[in-house]
């Protein structure tokens, strides 16, 4: 490849990534963004979140975000789960699987024990005839119409749009619960946003 190809390249996986995210009005359900932001805003416990791979990559960001506003969340490690840590996850709690495919085995495994416990469920799937689409109290799609590799196979623009989603979610709950910048001070004191919050 040359120089020319290279950046071609590049630009196209970047215009591919973006137009998934811009068709995200399109194909995901209104009533789940709605039901997932008063849910989440209202739990009076915390929020799990589990995916293996790249799902569960994208699942530690989500993490990372929803503590940033005191929403608080943890990572549960699929393979960790079913040999005992799944004892996080208690009846108040919201259990917020992450699959491109919806038949994840490992995270098939985790859906019994939050039937159990009574836990909310929100499924993030791209495909709704799959178990934890049909199993969760909120069925959350996401899809793309193709990822931008040669083979249509690495998660990449179906990472970006369930980050994205998440991400415009969170964004809504700064507003639904009135979070205030003093109280995002307050947890985040290091590094250039906390010298900024800081003043400092």
């Amino acid at each position: 490849m040359d120089k020319q190809a290279i950046l071609e390249n590049i630009h196209s996986t970047w215009r591919e990534e973006a137009e998934a995210i811009l068709r995200l009005p399109e194909v995901t359900n209104e009533n789940a963004l709605i039901e997932t932001v008063e849910k989440i805003a209202n739990c009076t416990g915390k929020i799990v979140v589990s995916g293996c791979g790249t799902s569960g990559v994208a699942a530690k960001k989500l993490v990372h975000s929803f503590n940033c506003i005191e929403r608080p969340a943890v990572f549960l490690t699929p393979s960790d789960a079913v040999h005992g840590t799944l004892g996080v996850l208690q009846q108040d709690d919201i259990l917020i699987l992450i699959s491109k495919g919806g038949n994840t085995g490992e995270l098939l495994n985790l859906v019994p024990a939050c039937k159990t416990k009574g836990s909310t469920l929100i499924g993030v799937t791209e495909n709704p005839e799959s178990v934890i689409a049909k199993e969760a109290d909120i069925f959350f799609p996401v899809s793309v119409a193709k990822e931008p590799d040669p083979f249509n196979m690495l998660a990449t623009a179906s990472t970006m749009t369930v980050i994205a989603s998440f991400d415009a979610i969170i964004v809504c709950l700064m507003t639904y619960m009135n979070y205030t910048k003093e109280q995002f001070s307050v947890i985040h004191p290091g590094g250039a946003v906390g010298n900024k919050l800081l003043n400092k």
